[in-house]
């Protein structure tokens, strides 16, 4: 199926999903740029600060990759957008918890600070949120795209069309040859 043969409820939900998933990817591709540019210690658990956050360059890296696999999806747009930024924003707020447990260890290889850990669940929360969009709710419209994946006996039902019309009282039938009256 060509994008522009879809219903028009999926082409609204599909550049939601994508302009969330392309917004995202570049502010962590700018994030990633910025501390690679900086030329930061690979491995240093302390970081240094690079536009409010601590990092480090693995940090860098991992944001560099996280923005591609956020900016493929963003291309591919429709479910896999929304799969996509659904799964990459829960990693984030899990990432986050994880981080947080590991704050001034040796095993803080991400070189985390209490700001990017908040950073973290914000931005997971951000992410996952433009892939729930028009997809998890218990109030989706009939036309929603998730709601007729999920319904497909209504979706015929709605669209099979009646063998014999229906006769209301205004309308009587016609005499036939052979009836009484």
């Amino acid at each position: 199926m060509h994008p522009h043969d879809e219903p028009v409820a999926d082409r609204r939900l599909s550049r939601i999903h994508r302009f969330g998933a392309g917004l995202c990817a570049l502010l962590l591709l700018a994030f990633g740029a910025l501390g690679l540019a900086d030329g930061l210690p690979f491995f240093g658990t302390h970081g240094e600060h690079v536009a409010g956050l601590s990092s480090n360059g693995l940090l860098s890296v991992v944001s560099i990759g996280t923005a591609a696999v956020l900016l493929t999806a963003a291309l591919l747009g429709g479910r896999a957008a929304s799969t996509v930024t659904i799964v990459v924003g829960t990693l984030f707020v899990l990432s986050g918890f994880v981080n947080l447990a590991l704050l001034e260890t040796s095993a803080n290889l991400l070189a985390f600070r209490l700001p990017n850990v908040l950073f973290s669940f914000a931005m997971g929360l951000l992410i996952a949120t433009f892939g729930m969009y028009g997809r998890i709710s218990g109030g989706l419209p009939h036309d929603n795209p998730y709601w007729r994946r999920r319904h497909p006996e209504a979706v015929a039902t709605a669209t099979a069309v009646p063998a014999v019309p229906a006769v209301g009282p205004a309308v009587r039938r016609a005499a036939l040859p052979g009836d009484r009256g």
